[in-house]
């Protein structure tokens, strides 16, 4: 099995560039005697500066931050050098793999000491056969305690198949229904959430729903790739069972298929937008647009809506999804090797298990954050109301989304088959290829981006 570890990350040097193939040392441990001295630099890995603003702005130990951001110096005087490279083209993974591979013989401050990683590809990292994201509990923190407040699934998706607990986040990332308040308006005589609720809050009313928009002149959201988080998320099995080299297409994921054709045909999606996070997707949030809404998790809003809007403030609105998702996350992971465990659990603790510290962040980047206990104090509180979502307090739609969040399982092959699944079908929707035609597609895709996958299996 070990070898097919190495393997599967490996697919990912031949086809699509990026460097995986995950060394460095025996797992569990950070390869420190117990009482060795800390290091005086902690390198972390990330693609952005999410963790790095969030870092710099609560947590305690802070006492300042070089001028181009890459290094924040601890009040004890360790450094923390954050090593960013962008996540795009597989980018991020290559970095952060190669480093991985030669952490053993490393010097000291040259170590990794804390990773991040996405829903996506977290499982390729806390499989325990990889040895590079240390258990907690060899750092010190036991998660039935220190960790209680979180909300399971988090736990959950960071963990090795064993339970073991291999990483921590300060967020989770519920997804909801953001609308447009006039468009709402103008349809439906109100915008009200809770009405507007009503009008979405399952897949077969929503298609009726669709219809009224599309006799106003809207479409309901911009793209069929708008609701393949929601049907992934909800997969019973996962893409690839561990130890199998068959990718089980889940029955959800060709519903995804059918219906994106059917909403597509029916003229409830905008046929010149074709994915998401490129221009034309970008322009479907202006405001000379006529798409109703977006399914988008809170970092959604704040990092991708909020900036494509060019109208006034207060012009959107949240309320419930169809059905109950979470999109993305960003797993903090202690580096198997690290010549800093104790800087590494203290980060770890104050950033993704203190209540109070969650919670300033929430207030102030808008994040939700991971406390079961906070976010229901944030629900009912006022003051955490959005000034971009016209005063509304978005975390009261949150809460209840992610109280019910059950995370899809997880594979080492996910960020591929999602990927390579909608360019596949993509294809299809537009017209460009028949429905056999991308089955097949996918299927050649997938096997060059791993080599050691033989079968892709559909559902009868």
């Amino acid at each position: 099995m070990k070898k097919r570890v190495f393997a599967v990350l490996m697919a990912s040097v031949t086809v699509a560039g990026l460097l995986a193939g995950c060394g460095g040392g025996n797992d569990g441990g950070s390869g420190q005697s117990e009482n060795a001295e800390e290091g005086k630099v902690i390198n972390i890995y990330s693609w952005n500066d999410e963790f790095r603003t969030r870092l710099e702005a609560v947590y305690p130990e802070v006492e300042s931050t070089s001028d181009d951001g890459t290094v924040t110096t601890l009040k004890d005087g360790t450094e923390i050098h954050w090593v960013i490279n962008p996540n795009q083209d597989g980018v991020y993974q290559q970095k952060l793999d190669e480093a991985l591979m030669n952490q053993a013989d490393a010097a000291a401050d040259d170590k990794i000491d804390i990773f991040l990683s996405e829903t996506d590809y977290v499982y390729k990292y806390t499989d325990a056969e990889a040895g590079v994201a240390m258990p907690l509990t060899d750092l010190g923190i036991d998660p039935e305690t220190d960790l209680a407040d979180q909300y399971d699934f988090t736990k959950t998706t960071a963990s090795d198949r064993d339970g073991v607990q291999r990483g921590s986040t300060w967020q989770c990332c519920p997804g909801v229904l953001v609308y447009r308040r006039d468009i709402a308006k103008d349809v439906f005589g109100t915008d009200d959430p809770a009405t507007v609720g009503e009008k979405v809050k399952d897949w077969d009313t929503l298609k009726g729903t669709a219809e009224e928009l599309k006799t106003k002149g809207y479409y309901t959201f911009a793209s069929y790739a708008d609701t393949f988080r929601v049907y992934g998320n909800n997969i019973s099995e996962p893409w690839v069972a561990d130890g199998e080299t068959t990718v089980k297409i889940d029955p959800l994921i060709m519903d995804w298929v059918k219906n994106s054709k059917e909403w597509l045909d029916a003229g409830y999606l905008d046929k010149t937008v074709k994915g998401q996070f490129n221009d034309d997707w970008n322009k479907a949030m202006g405001s000379s647009s006529k798409v109703f809404a977006f399914l988008l998790p809170p970092w959604g809003v704040d990092f991708t809506l909020s900036p494509n809007w060019d109208g006034d403030t207060g012009a959107w609105a949240v309320t419930n999804p169809p059905q109950e998702y979470n999109w993305g996350g960003s797993y903090i992971h202690a580096a198997t090797g690290t010549d800093n465990p104790e800087h590494v659990k203290d980060i770890i603790l104050a950033m993704t298990a203190d209540k109070d510290t969650l919670l300033k962040v929430s207030k102030d980047y808008l994040d939700f954050t991971n406390t079961v206990s906070g976010m229901e104090e944030a629900a009912a509180d006022d003051t955490y109301a959005s000034e971009f979502l016209g005063g509304q307090n978005a975390y009261e739609y949150y809460a209840p989304v992610a109280e019910n969040i059950q995370i899809a399982p997880l594979s080492a092959y996910d960020l591929g088959c999602v990927e390579l699944f909608q360019n596949s079908f993509s294809d299809y929707f537009q017209g460009n290829v028949d429905f056999d035609k991308a089955k097949a597609n996918f299927e050649t895709a997938i096997k060059e981006r791993y080599p050691d996958i033989t079968e892709v299996q559909w559902p009868e």
